[in-house]
């Protein structure tokens, strides 16, 4: 009973301030919780017990785990909190925190549960079974019983700590593209800093005995590089290491296996899993070329429980899809918006979590939204607090992408036939400004007959939109988007440019100054004269409404979770497939077949000028 006393106080005293939220899409259930008026009520017939206490024996990195609880005045409002670290202290607290006086909050919170959530007669019996999952986060866990409802908390019962066998061992693992076609990077999460060990990657080709070793880049932050609350006072919590490795001089198509490592400086080796990629293939190979994209997708909670910024529940069903669908599928996009974490950053780890068997297998790539960056008055275009004061270093750190400077999230990549813009709409784009070269460069600079598949990225719509929030503002599409960007589409032949932000599924006719350029809807073949515009932000989070009003440039709108899936099947034919992901079914497509000559064809302001000399 000390023992328990001990940690309830510790949560208590670590909990025990308010709760600080930015104002986001849908419902966030855990900002409900009046933490605040939390009391310390032990009571010695009432107790709590998890099992198992030690995680990962097997060297699993996620794990269910059984709670089994009792009191003798149960109440239909009574619920279970999820906290990590267990036991933190009020001279954890930082001196930034807004409330000033004890008890002070030091850290929110991971996640809760109802108490009856699986036991339908807990209001009677006082007797309940919960099962939650958790996962590697570097540090251990307890459990506490609230009677009293979310208003009024009390903490009758807590657990003994619960933790992974090895808390700091490499987890996570994501793959992105180089800088260069023959170049695949792992990024993965970690405890062990250069102070304990030496991080590398293993790695070589399927089946062969000869392996490589890598060495990795490390990087990590602090509270101070977080640019305002929550992320630098409530939802603070230790990122880790993060470590990077550069897989170079890869042959193209090929599988490679490869797992993390790291040395530790007593000499002993701690090891992942090992998993496998295949790598691009060359720029202008002729080959299958299979791509998934999507935008807002965030993360849920497989075990059902409440959490921060708790409105991604088509987030599960889309990652099931990509999962079952992932020997179709060579490279994926994630425009924006990744795991809404606005803040509280244990939601990257639980994300990161979440996407892993992607994540290891083919090439994540993401852009920066507005809720991975904005914040005011640190150089966001937009002036609001969507990122919850992490402004950026989140995204820029957990994830790598091939840009010359991470901190500007635009850049290019190339993918066989493919080569994809991706823009950064939280930085300005507009004509003049350095991002605004970048994406006139990234455009110019592909040569269409190798590479006929020119795709645009970006996560707000600077295209088109029937999004009720773009149409409200009378712009059909963010303000400024198509005047600054579609001269740059039309002058370079942009077959389809794709965005996220707006929560649904909408696709537009091949379009120039708000005109259909092809009044085709199913099969395109020759010229397109147009850029095809696709909203695909129906990736998990809360659903965004469509207008009434029905434009001629608008072909097919869903209010549904979904994303897209372009396929090459070579130089000249490509499919356009929009699926749902409750069922993973095609519900709207196209087709696209043309020749190099068609590329090259004269359309409306699209033409070099021309001499009539011979």
């Amino acid at each position: 009973m000390q023992v328990f006393g001990f940690i309830l106080l510790a949560v208590l005293w670590g909990i025990g301030g308010r709760l600080e939220r930015v104002t986001s899409h849908g419902d966030q259930p855990l900002s409900r919780i009046a933490i605040h008026k939390a009391i310390f009520a032990l009571n010695d017939h009432a107790y709590i017990k998890a099992s198992p206490l030690i995680l990962g024996l097997n060297g699993q990195n996620s794990e269910w785990l059984t709670l089994e609880f009792t009191t003798p005045n149960p109440s239909i409002d009574d619920w279970i909190g999820v906290f990590s670290p267990a036991n933190f202290s009020a001279s954890t607290c930082n001196a930034e925190n807004p409330r000033v006086s004890p008890p002070l909050l030091c850290t929110a919170p991971i996640k809760y549960q109802y108490a009856n959530y699986t036991s339908p007669k807990y209001s009677e019996t006082g007797k309940g079974l919960l099962k939650f999952q958790l996962i590697n986060q570097r540090s251990d866990f307890s459990f506490a019983l609230f009677t009293g409802g979310l208003l009024t908390p009390k903490v009758i019962a807590v657990t003994n700590k619960v933790a992974f066998a090895n808390p700091n061992a490499p987890v996570y693992p994501r793959l992105a593209q180089g800088k260069i076609w023959n170049e695949m990077t792992v990024t993965w999460t970690s405890g062990y800093g250069l102070d304990e060990a030496f991080p590398f990657v293993e790695w070589g080709p399927q089946g062969g005995e000869q392996k490589k070793h890598s060495p990795a880049g490390t990087l990590t932050f602090d509270r101070s590089t977080m640019c305002g609350a929550p992320a630098r006072t409530v939802g603070w919590r230790d990122p880790g290491f993060i470590h990077t490795s550069f897989l170079e001089e890869l042959w193209p198509n090929s599988v490679y296996t490869y797992k993390l490592g790291h040395k530790l400086f007593n000499g002993t080796y701690i090891w992942s899993q090992t998993y496998q990629f295949k790598s691009s293939p060359y720029p202008g190979q002729n080959s299958l070329q299979r791509v998934a994209i999507f935008g807002d997708m965030g993360k849920d909670e497989v075990d059902g429980s409440n959490e921060y910024n708790n409105y991604q529940r088509g987030s599960l069903n889309t990652t099931v899809q990509l999962i079952k669908d992932l020997k179709n599928i060579d490279i994926v996009f994630h425009i924006g918006d990744i795991c809404y974490a606005n803040g509280y950053l244990s939601q990257w780890d639980q994300f990161t979590s979440q996407v892993e068997p992607i994540a290891s297998t083919v090439p994540y790539m993401i852009a920066s939204g507005n809720h991975e960056r904005d914040w005011p008055g640190t150089g966001s275009f937009y002036g609001n607090m969507d990122s919850g004061g992490e402004c950026g270093v989140l995204a820029e750190t957990m994830f790598y992408v091939p840009a010359e400077n991470r901190a500007k999230f635009w850049y290019y990549t190339d993918y066989g036939m493919f080569r994809f813009c991706i823009a950064d709409t939280e930085h300005d784009w507009r004509e003049g400004t350095e991002q605004f070269n970048f994406i006139e460069h990234c455009l110019a600079s592909v040569d269409r007959q190798k590479q006929p598949w020119l795709i645009f990225l970006a996560h707000r719509v600077l295209g088109y939109s029937s999004g009720s929030y773009y149409v409200d503002k009378g712009s059909f599409g963010e303000p400024m988007g198509r005047e600054s960007l579609q001269k740059l589409w039309q002058k370079y032949k942009v077959d389809i440019a794709m965005y996220g932000h707006v929560h649904n599924y909408e696709r537009t006719c091949p379009i120039y100054q708000n005109i259909c350029t092809n009044e085709e809807k199913r099969y395109y073949k020759g010229i397109l004269n147009g850029t095809i515009h696709v909203v695909a932000g129906g990736g998990g989070a809360s659903l965004s409404y469509f207008t009434p009003i029905q434009t001629k440039w608008s072909i097919f709108r869903d209010y549904d979770y979904g994303f897209v899936k372009l396929t090459a099947f070579d130089h000249s034919n490509l499919l356009f497939e929009y699926k749902k992901s409750r069922d993973g079914k095609v519900y709207d497509s196209f087709r696209i077949s043309r020749d190099y000559r068609d590329i090259l064809a004269c359309t409306v302001d699209s033409c070099p000028s021309t001499t009539l000399a011979s």
